[in-house]
């Protein structure tokens, strides 16, 4: 194409082709313009300049690419997983490594052994495992082999895990147990753990009374009847109730609510405070000094004393009042912690909430399992897939804050004395075993505790963390198996002398 003016011809090169993009890895694009033709002066016939410059560019554009060599394009999922990768999306379908699109009904993730019943409506996942019958997981060949024959204490056992645990806490543990006592020993899933069903929601109709409602599953009294449950359901008067971390309350809350049941409590590493025994004795006597001191300062030769007398009225006036101030106070504190508590269960009940509970799950939940070790190397693969298994259950999460929402809302617990005041009721054979490097629930409130029960047994485990039944297997039967013997074998004993 030429453009002549007078004697002046100018001769243009074809158009220059769009610009060609080519991503890579660095995200820096070389953009260039080919197909022009560089500037001559043999080009035009006069000469307008003498410079040669060059028509063709090379423009360098910082860009963000997912490929070497993919085109960007596509829709905008393509788009944002060609940018972003697919790391971040698999992240978010998984907690603490188990694949949240992969959730299954809890009777799918049974194991051979595992049974299942139906109380109040929710099908409790245990095992049961019988002198006779192998167990999963059991301790070595060899390592048992103190233990000849079964012994016979007419008594099964039952355990109760801790939280976030499961029937799994207690594999290694099970067979010996059996082999101890000659019975049988059944272990369950509490509900919001292990394989038990999970009850999504529970709709109460507001116009029944708030006795006529159904027990909320999710509550510690619902954990106390079910084990009261499993020890008819084994067709036995009385039961041996062994109880790990949380799981140690149950225990002692079924002690409580029916104590002719219970043939001796076992509690492992439990998650109950201590009463201050000492400091609680001298309160209790404060009162009755001070109402030695009133009753003396009625001696004829004061009640004369009119000042006396009057400064006796303002002194209970002032008594009345202050009562009067604390009372309302309380009450007031008591309005706003129920408000509080029901604010924080909505909080808890709604997505946000859930999804906390998946990331503090997800962040802190294996991490949880190898600090309740001793030794955190000894925690193996076995172990973690046996405590994230039950996050594959349906409804786990809401599972676990219906679970908290319980904890916070118990109603039932403000009927009853506080426990520490209770647990110098306790009149049948306690043992309470914990680790010498507990970092969860420290060894020295489980023997403050001890102190508080009387009569009980008090065995400290070295090199041992929160889990002795799963890090000390053999130790840990040993000492129920002395205890046991110490406290019904005596009996057997002198039968046998005396059928002699």
């Amino acid at each position: 194409m030429s453009i002549r003016c007078g004697n002046h011809q100018l001769v243009l090169g074809s158009p220059p082709k769009p610009p060609k993009f080519s991503p890579n890895k660095k995200s820096l694009i070389s953009v260039h313009f080919k197909g022009g033709r560089q500037w001559d002066p043999s080009y035009i016939s006069s000469s307008f300049s003498t410079i040669k410059p060059i028509w063709e560019h090379k423009i360098l554009v910082r860009a963000t690419s997912a490929a070497s060599s993919a085109p960007l394009g596509g829709s905008d999922a393509e788009y944002s997983e060609q940018l972003l990768g697919p790391k971040l999306k698999q992240k978010a379908r998984r907690v603490a490594g188990i694949d949240q699109e992969e959730i299954e009904d809890p009777t799918v993730l049974a194991d051979s052994d595992s049974c299942f019943c139906e109380f109040n409506g929710v099908q409790l996942h245990h095992k049961i495992c019988d002198a006779e019958l192998p167990a999963p997981d059991a301790i070595k060949e060899g390592s048992t082999s103190q233990i000849q024959s079964p012994k016979k204490f007419n008594f099964p056992m039952i355990l109760l895990h801790g939280f976030g645990a499961s029937v799994f806490s207690w594999n290694r543990v099970m067979k010996p147990l059996a082999q101890v006592t000659g019975s049988k020993v059944l272990a369950f899933d509490r509900p919001a753990f292990g394989l038990t069903s999970r009850i999504n929601s529970i709709k109460r109709p507001s116009s029944i009374n708030q006795d006529s409602r159904p027990l909320n599953p999710y509550s510690m009294m619902f954990s106390v009847l079910a084990t009261l449950y499993f020890i008819d359901f084994l067709a036995a008067d009385k039961a041996i109730l062994v109880g790990h971390s949380a799981g140690a309350l149950i225990a002692v809350d079924a002690y409580f609510e029916a104590p002719e049941r219970v043939a001796a409590l076992i509690l492992v590493a439990p998650a109950i405070l201590a009463p201050l025994t000492v400091q609680n004795v001298i309160k209790e006597n404060q009162p009755g000094t001070d109402n030695q001191i009133q009753g003396n300062s009625t001696d004829p030769n004061t009640s004369g004393n009119l000042f006396s007398r009057l400064c006796g009225i303002l002194s209970k006036f002032t008594n009345f009042f202050a009562d009067a101030i604390v009372h309302m106070v309380k009450g007031m504190a008591d309005m706003i912690n129920t408000l509080y508590k029901k604010a924080l269960s909505a909080i808890l009940r709604s997505a946000f909430g859930v999804m906390v509970i998946r990331m503090i799950i997800d962040r802190f939940g294996i991490q949880a399992v190898r600090t309740a070790w001793y030794d955190s190397n000894q925690v193996s693969d076995h172990v973690v897939q046996g405590y994230t298994k039950p996050l594959k259950v349906k409804g786990w999460d809401k599972a676990l804050v219906e679970y908290t929402v319980a904890l916070l809302t118990d109603s039932t617990s403000k009927l009853k004395p506080p426990l520490a005041k209770r647990l110098s009721e306790i009149s049948c054979p306690v043992l309470i075993v914990t680790g010498d490097t507990d970092r969860l629930v420290p060894s020295w409130n489980s023997e403050r505790l001890s102190r508080a029960i009387p009569g009980s047994c008090f065995e400290l485990i070295k090199n041992c963390g929160h889990l002795p039944q799963e890090e000390k297997p053999e130790e840990f039967v040993s000492i129920v198996d002395k205890f046991l013997q110490r406290v019904f074998g005596v009996a057997e004993e002198q039968l046998l002398q005396a059928a002699t």
